[in-house]
């Protein structure tokens, strides 16, 4: 390289033109690498329904424990015992009832419902007249229709007489206990928040703003109530009446749902907006019970077949290589920052 700058800083160039090279290869490479690793997953990434025994995780959990705790005598005897116990339960050749478990963890759009129907229409098919769903609910509430969709799911479950319990050991609020109101039986842990049965809707307005920049805002409806409160026009008393008019038949319709499935309840008292913590949940009949999903659960193995269902929906290739493209950026970036 001939120049005119100092040979030190030659070297430094050289070497910095160099590291850009090399790290355009590595990307280049991780890029192929991901797509190629996205491609031939494509096909064991087919929508698939998993199911796992928890009774044989729970063993398994408990022999660890034993295996590190009890002397050679004492698991000796425990084997036995526990070889006896399997081979009188094969001798009766009875079938104990089926406990099937559900995830769903909610957003504001309720997004695992597509899984959940898929779940449900899988434990239908198979379901006894002895079994019953568990459902460890965790949802905020969110999107009035999506959390509506979710609870009418549900529904499906106590129209083919399936026994439903929800379990819920963190919050099921608003859409959230619209879905758990539809269960013969909810368990909260004792911190859990119940309960948030009422309707918001809120947005910025940004009329003043645009006004002082001179921009104009022109909407156009056909029909007197298209829209009510806008985010970019000036809003009237009158828009502002007709949402509230709104949220009002929303919430009567909330309430309406709760009674029909939890008509012990005191829905005025309830129905304000407010939630409640486990114990106090209780007292006021939003809950059957006080416990934990794992209490619940483990107590249940002692004489049922528990299975977690769980649905897996494969997203499109397109959205797929998004994503493995987001987190690559996120990487570098993180690896630049440093």
């Amino acid at each position: 390289m001939v120049s005119g700058l100092p040979p030190m800083i030659e070297l430094i160039l050289d070497y910095g033109l160099f590291l850009a090279k090399a790290l355009t290869i590595v990307v280049a490479l991780l890029v192929l690498v991901a797509v190629s690793i996205t491609l031939s997953r494509k096909a064991s990434d087919a929508d698939s329904l998993t199911v796992e025994n928890l009774n044989q995780r729970y063993r398994n959990l408990a022999n660890t424990l034993k295996s590190a705790a009890l002397g050679k005598s004492e698991l000796k005897a425990l084997a036995k015992s526990e070889k006896e116990n399997a081979k009188a339960t094969r001798k009766k050749g009875s079938q104990r009832p089926k406990t099937f478990v559900i995830d769903f963890k909610g957003d504001i759009r309720a997004s695992g419902t597509d899984a959940l129907r898929e779940e449900i229409t899988a434990i239908i098919s198979i379901a006894g007249k002895d079994d019953e769903v568990v459902v460890r609910l965790d949802n905020a509430g969110g999107m009035v229709h999506e959390h509506g969709l979710a609870a009418s799911q549900l529904v499906r479950l106590r129209d083919k007489n399936v026994p439903l319990v929800v379990a819920v050991d963190k919050v099921a609020a608003s859409g959230g206990y619209l879905m758990a109101c539809v269960a013969n039986e909810i368990v909260a842990a004792p911190f859990a928040i119940l309960g948030s049965i009422g309707v918001l809707a809120q947005l910025p307005n940004f009329n003043r703003m645009l006004e002082q920049h001179g921009v104009d805002f022109e909407q156009v409806t056909a029909g007197k109530y298209k829209r009510s409160v806008t985010m970019f026009g000036k809003n009237t008393d009158e828009n502002r009446a007709k949402l509230r008019e709104e949220l009002e038949d929303v919430h009567e319709l909330f309430k309406s749902i709760v009674s029909k499935y939890r008509p012990m309840l005191n829905i005025d008292e309830v129905a304000t907006g407010e939630h409640w913590y486990g114990e106090r949940a209780l007292e006021l009949k939003l809950a059957d019970g006080l416990s934990t999903s794992d209490e619940l659960l483990t107590e249940r193995a002692n004489d049922r077949d528990i299975f977690k269902v769980h649905f897996k929906i494969r997203h499109p290739l397109k959205k797929r290589l998004l994503g493995t493209a987001d987190s690559m950026l996120e990487w570098l970036r993180q690896a630049g920052a440093r």
